[in-house]
């Protein structure tokens, strides 16, 4: 393979770890590894390259091309290097006349049954089979022409042994004629996907891959389209498509995914600024070499006919769009806001900023809100979905963010998963934790779905408490209950960690019988027995980590579960080592970094509150402005406030929230009731069209800056093609901030991040060149950890001792009832991402063309409803209509959909009811009716009505 292509050289197999070494010499240098290494890779760490077909470090080593072989001292034969491990005082021979002569002979039966169209071949130049044809020698093939696998398909031969090409992925071709059965594609599907969606069936010459049943392509079958078995094929047998139509790579970018909080490291292979593929970094220490079919396959949205790349603006949100210059766009939305400040008070207008922007962007929009605005009006969608986290979490260890990082799960015992579906919103951490269930370690899932991880290959017994919505609180309350009743917990760690008669007062409250497992059964539906036995098996795990995710966030009581699940970690001891710890995932790519930035209201960056007089003095300092002690307006409170008339200007970049906050027609109701909205993003979407000026933004493709990922991982983005608008996304922010008499002059945004780690304790010691030489570091970085902390609470928690704090279930306002007998979950799907503004805009709508209900079969069939039939979807808020999906996978008595697609706009039906601290919306509880239906409702029409008419633009003036 071609360095411009592969800039991390494959070391054939993968690495060991061994606290032993063993030294050896290969080719006369002498080579010093860990117990356990192959000889292939002791070679390459001497820098000798081995030839190779079916072995490389993504996968372990399988031992069939043979043309691998190395001759040492002492054992018979030519083994092969790959699967022979060193031994001390060996010495290996890489090179030799005998080896020589196997090798050729290898590699001309396999050219022999290979088709020999190099220069038409769209791996030509990136194709190991043609490298390592020169690397051994080969200069002829001596067998006559024969039985093969191409040359008969070319003639149309009926015989089915040879088979046409598989087109039907949308991203990739499967081409059989060019396989060599090297098993790379089947083993990667297995031990890094672990999907096991790929086999060889047949025999000999008849051995072919294979993507399922028979009658299965590879759309059909369970493939998942991560792009692992692309990654690894080393001929143009699986091949992106892109390659195909565009041709060969000539230089890489390395990057950050735009997708989920796992944030996955790759490298833009391009071609000028055109993207050829996206192929995930092997140094990248998030995902280690892996990706999901989001950040591998569905980057196209960035060059998307729909992208805006001019500014417009209109006078009322009934008028059609008119395009304008930047200069007439900015000196409109400047104009307006200090309008709007000027009739109604300094408070009269605010901003919100997106977890899908960098830290540097969303350090820029808040401080606009504080040093331009004069006020703390500044929000995130972060409100939304992980605002319980940073709020009990702080509580009860002292820091708003999670405690390990991904590598971690390599080392735990147990799982404990509450509300989260990894498989489908952060599926390279899925393949993570799937590959240690795989190798033994225990699961137990809190959902109310029966979501794919229980599903697992291989794996053995997970539990399932498949409990009631919105009683996360009352299980996890039982479960602590059990460990204390039978003294389950670890006191050695309790003592020496938290506050031991604060854990009295604790164990007091849990012993209470309302909290047992007998009595939780009535609340949450899960039988005693089950949550006695999942409170065991978190007890006795060695080591037990808690994943967790939006189905414990978004509820009334999302803080309360957020100490609940603290509670249990402090008890058990699980905290401060490998294999433990508290693990938010984040939804979007820079959830984390969108809190670190100070976007909420209250706080700072770096979560110091706004009252603090210490704190304030650093900013105004540095930004030369007064700032205010009180907090400011939540996303919830200038709805209201809109509506009252007292919040009349927003901006608002990157964020869609008429289609992602709760019961839309409030939502929509207050934007329009504004003076002015400025919407700041790629496309036109549902908010914007109740905005007066759209401000066009640039993609993670176009742009520099940084996202923090879930495990506190600050990775770099970098810009590798010109931003289309003709602007990055934080200077538009800047340009409105000069308009309104800021006086900004960043340059770049790494003079932002001198910025941030100037002001905020936990950044200190970040630097773009930091992060060019480590590649990545987790905050806190400082004087403490100048290459940042993997895990956090080691020798202690941040704020002393851990707090245990009393976890009361309070039931949630939204009952169900007569009208409203069901109740409404909603999540995500593996293909599509968030609102969809991006996924629904490339080739992912193939698997995801539509939100559809999943209803069991028991509550379809007392309502009269068939698979697949129209139904409304009906709530106190709202009602759609969508198709019905009848699925064993929810309980009686619940349903649950998507929120991917605006022409189902779910969040129609979901209520204002929030949690309890922090406001976050209880997307996860909403009691509904379903009934059949004809179609789409009343309100859907009239909002496809509506949208269409807000989306019109004016022909661009002669």
């Amino acid at each position: 393979m071609k360095d411009f292509i592969i800039p991390d050289r494959d070391m054939g197999t993968p690495a060991v770890k061994s606290g032993t070494t063993v030294n050896l010499t290969v080719d006369g240098i002498k080579v010093r590894v860990p117990a356990g290494t192959s000889v292939m890779r002791a070679a390459a760490e001497a820098g000798i390259s081995v030839p190779k077909l079916c072995a490389t470090d993504h996968v372990s080593a399988f031992g069939s091309c043979r043309l691998c072989v190395v001759q040492i001292d002492g054992m018979r034969g030519t083994p092969a290097s790959c699967t022979t491990p060193v031994a001390e005082g060996m010495v290996v021979h890489t090179q030799t006349d005998d080896i020589a002569r196997i090798r050729k002979g290898v590699m001309e039966l396999y050219i022999s049954d290979h088709p020999l169209d190099c220069l038409t071949c769209a791996a030509n130049g990136d194709c190991e089979l043609q490298d390592m044809a020169g690397a051994v020698g080969l200069r002829e093939v001596r067998f006559d022409p024969g039985a093969n696998h191409f040359n008969a398909r070319e003639a149309g031969a009926p015989n089915p042994e040879y088979r046409p090409k598989d087109q039907s992925n949308p991203y990739f071709t499967f081409d059989p004629a060019k396989c060599i059965v090297c098993s790379r594609c089947v083993r990667a599907c297995e031990e890094v996907q672990g999907t096991f969606a790929l086999t060889i069936e047949g025999r000999g010459f008849d051995s072919r891959v294979s993507a399922g049943m028979a009658g299965d392509d590879f759309l059909s079958s369970d493939c998942v389209s991560c792009g692992a078995c692309v990654q690894v094929c080393p001929t143009a047998t699986l091949i992106e498509n892109k390659v195909i139509e565009i041709g060969t790579p000539e230089h890489i970018v390395k990057t950050t995914c735009a997708y989920c909080g796992v944030g996955c490291s790759f490298d833009a292979h391009m071609r000028g600024e055109e993207v050829v593929r996206m192929v995930p970094s092997r140094d990248g220490r998030a995902n280690r070499g892996h990706s999901c079919v989001k950040g591998r396959f569905a980057w196209g949205y960035a060059t998307h006919q729909d992208r805006q790349t001019q500014p417009m603006i209109r006078e009322n949100i009934s008028d059609p769009w008119r395009v304008v210059g930047w200069d007439e766009a900015l000196d409109f939305a400047a104009t307006r806001l200090r309008r709007a400040q000027a009739d109604h008070g300094v408070d009269a207008i605010g901003v919100i900023t997106s977890s899908r922007c960098t830290n540097e962007e969303t350090y820029l929009v808040q401080k606009l809100a504080r040093a331009v605005f004069g006020n703390n009006n500044t929000d995130t969608c972060a409100r939304v979905c992980h605002s319980p986290t940073g709020y009990g979490l702080k509580t009860a260890f002292g820091t708003s963010a999670g405690t390990h990082d991904f590598d971690s799960v390599d080392e735990t015992d147990l799982a404990l998963v509450i509300g989260a579906n990894p498989t489908d919103g952060h599926p390279v951490f899925a393949s993570r934790l799937r590959r240690r269930l795989r190798q033994g370690a225990g699961l137990i899932v809190l959902d109310p779905r029966e979501i794919d991880l229980l599903s697992t290959p291989h794996m053995g017994e997970g539990l399932h408490l498949p409990l009631r919505p919105g009683t996360n609180v009352a299980v996890l309350t039982a479960m602590a209950h059990v460990i204390v009743a039978e003294r389950l917990y670890d006191e050695v760690f309790i003592r020496a960690r938290c506050d031991w008669d604060e854990f009295m007062a604790y164990a007091e409250f849990v012993l209470d019988p309302r909290h047992s497992p007998e009595e939780v059964e009535k609340t949450a539906r899960v039988p005693a027995g089950l949550i006695a036995r999942a409170a065991r098996a978190y007890a006795a795990a060695p080591r037990a980590s808690i994943y967790y995710g939006l189905g414990v966030t978004e509820h009334s009581q999302g803080s309360t579960t957020v100490m609940a699940i603290a509670n249990l970690a402090m008890m058990c001891g699980n905290i401060g080592v490998p294999g433990t710890g508290v693990n938010p995932l984040r939804g979007q790519n820079n959830v984390q970094g969108s809190c670190d930035m100070g976007s909420f209201p209250h706080e700072y960056p770096g979560y110091r509150h706004v009252s603090d007089a210490a704190t304030r003095e650093i900013y105004e300092r540095v930004w030369g402005v007064p700032l205010r002690s009180e907090p400011g307006l939540r996303i919830p409170n200038m709805f209201d406030a809109a509506l009252a008339g007292h919040f009349r200007g927003l901006y608002c970049q990157g964020e869609d929230i008429v289609q992602s906050d709760p019961d839309t027609r409030h939502v929509t109701s207050a934007l329009a009731a504004m003076d002015i909205v400025i919407v700041h993003d790629l496309f036109l979407n549902e908010t914007s069209n109740y905005a007066h000026v759209f401000l066009p933004g640039s993609s993670f493709l176009e742009k520099d800056g940084t996202f923090t990922n879930a495990e506190r991982r600050i990775n770099m983005v970098r810009r590798a093609m010109t931003p289309r608008n003709g602007h990055e996304d934080w200077q538009v922010t800047q340009m409105l901030a000069n308009r309104l008499g800021a006086n900004w002059s960043y340059g770049h945004p790494s003079e932002i991040m001198e910025e941030i780690a100037l002001t905020t304790p936990s950044f200190s010691g970040v630097s773009y060149d930091l992060l060019e030489r480590e590649g990545s570091v987790q905050w806190p970085c400082n004087a403490d950890a100048p290459l940042g902390t993997p895990l956090m609470h080691v020798d202690g928690f941040v704020r002393g001792k851990g707090r245990f704090i009393h976890t009361e279930y309070i039931a949630t306002d939204e009952r169900t009832g007569p009208r409203f007998p069901l109740l409404l979950t909603t999540g995500r799907i593996l293909s599509q991402y968030n609102v969809g503004a991006q996924t629904r805009r490339t080739a992912n709508e193939v698997w995801h063309s539509e939100d559809l209900l999943e209803i069991h079969p028991s509550d379809a069939e007392n309502r009269g409803v068939r698979d697949g039939d129209w139904v409304r979807l009906a709530s106190r808020a709202g009602e759609t209509t969508l198709r019905a999906v009848l699925t064993e996978r929810v309980a009686p008595g619940v349903v649950y959909t998507t929120f991917h697609h605006p022409t189902t706009q779910a969040n129609v039906v979901t209520t204002e009811n929030s949690d309890w601290a922090t406001n976050c919306p209880e997307f996860k509880v909403t009691a509904v009716q379903v009934s059949p239906s004809n179609g789409p409702s009343e309100w859907q029409e009239e909002y496809r009505s509506h949208s269409q008419a807000a989306r019109r633009i004016l022909p661009a003036a002669e």
